[in-house]
């Protein structure tokens, strides 16, 4: 009994051990490419680390990348990895946005969906510590359609409130059902889209921040109103909104 209690044992061991090999080898075959090449002082010492930016493709040959992060070799000789989200073509920029004199690490990710969104990070690794500095949250914005073939929205932070006449697009709203003889038939919202755009840019007193942009859409994406533009300045460890505007998209 003991020795085939033994072999049961033994055969449950080797096929566990079998197994885990399976997944580390699987792991380790992944085809990771390199992306990006920099080198820049990232740490605030004064000389250039290297960082590279490593994708895995969904499959060979496929341009969307299931696996997206970056691989920073310090000047200290120590290597950092800083994983991302998977996307499509990421973009790396240096820029002290977080005003401590060192540059900080911004990453844009697009997700190629029908929207043209990107995912965005920010990292410092100022004293060879990493930190997700995070980006600005997009703006809460109130949105409704209304009677006459109009449309109105607020900023919920700001409390600015925009209305739009959309009596241009009336037949395409009956169309679709959204209107009847111009009454709306049911409480609709507009689609108001996360950061289409964020990017550092000088914003005050020649401090770097970053500026968004997000599409207000009405019945389906390819029904642009607007664009809402928003400033953004980094103080005390978050990010402050400097301005928002709503800016109406010219008529086609």
């Amino acid at each position: 009994m003991r020795r085939e209690l033994l072999i049961t044992f033994g055969a449950f061991f080797f096929m566990s051990l079998t197994a885990f090999a399976g997944v580390y080898t699987g792991e380790s075959n992944e085809k990771t490419g390199t992306i990006s090449e920099d080198k820049v002082d990232i740490t605030g010492d004064g000389k250039k680390d290297l960082i590279y930016g490593k994708g895995v493709p969904y499959e060979e040959g496929a341009q969307f990348l299931k696996k997206i992060f970056l691989k920073i070799r310090a000047s200290n000789g120590e290597i950092y990895k800083i994983d991302l989200k998977g996307g499509y073509d990421p973009a790396t920029i240096y820029k002290d946005l977080n005003h401590d004199s060192v540059k900080d690490i911004f990453i844009s990710i697009p997700t190629g969906g029908s929207g043209g969104l990107s995912n965005y990070f920010l990292y410092s690794l100022k004293d060879f510590q990493v930190a997700n500095l995070t980006v600005p949250e997009a703006l809460a914005v109130s949105s409704q359609f209304e009677d006459g073939y109009k449309a109105s929205i607020k900023i919920e932070e700001t409390g600015q409130s925009y209305s739009f006449d959309l009596s241009d697009r009336k037949d395409d709203y009956e169309r679709l059902g959204l209107y009847q003889n111009g009454k709306l038939n049911e409480p609709t919202e507009l689609m108001i889209l996360p950061f289409g755009l964020l990017e550092p840019v000088k914003v005050k007193k020649g401090l770097y921040g970053l500026i968004g942009s997000q599409r207000i859409n009405g019945a389906y994406n390819a029904d642009g109103i607007a664009n809402l533009e928003s400033s953004w300045l980094y103080e005390n460890g978050k990010w402050k909104l400097l301005s928002a505007e709503v800016k109406p998209l010219k008529a086609q």
